[in-house]
């Protein structure tokens, strides 16, 4: 039997229904796609995100290094992020940090013209958390075991 529907739909609801943030920033980093997985993610509804700068989602203190690769890879075309995870700090819409591992898509027009990048984020928080709080407690541990003539 022939499927109903058409590779566009089907494409369509895989990035909508998925967990995973899917966003797409324009050449001047304006977000022009924002799923329901970054609904979820940053608390932001699409109709608040659209058309806005993507400092809605980079906390402060970021916002300079990343602007700067933001640019390069516009101005360039090359991201060395296409084939491996980044994990960067990103903020909520209630001022709560997180953090998000993703991945870049560099989107062409069919004349080449870079038209922007799509990141698939992941919000790794409880993951970073546990490691954060494992390697004190090894911190810790050595500590004693130094304390207690014992090499760590």
């Amino acid at each position: 039997m022939a499927p109903t529907y058409t590779l566009e739909w089907l494409c369509q609801s895989i990035v909508e229904q998925t967990q995973f943030a899917v966003i797409f920033g324009d050449h001047e980093g304006i977000i022009r796609f924002w799923n329901s997985g970054a609904e979820a993610m940053f608390g932001y509804r699409a109709d608040e995100a659209l058309g806005k700068s993507m400092d809605l989602i980079v906390p402060e203190r970021q916002r300079a290094l990343h602007w700067d690769g933001y640019h390069r890879v516009m101005a360039t075309g090359i991201t060395k992020y296409g084939r491996q995870m980044l994990a960067v700090p990103a903020m909520r819409k209630d001022g709560t940090r997180i953090s998000v591992e993703f991945t870049i898509i560099l989107l062409r027009a069919p004349t080449g013209e870079m038209l922007g990048a799509a990141a698939i984020m992941l919000d790794v928080t409880a993951r970073w958390q546990k490691q954060k709080e494992m390697k004190e407690r090894m911190v810790a541990l050595e500590a004693k075991l130094e304390q207690a003539g014992k090499p760590a």
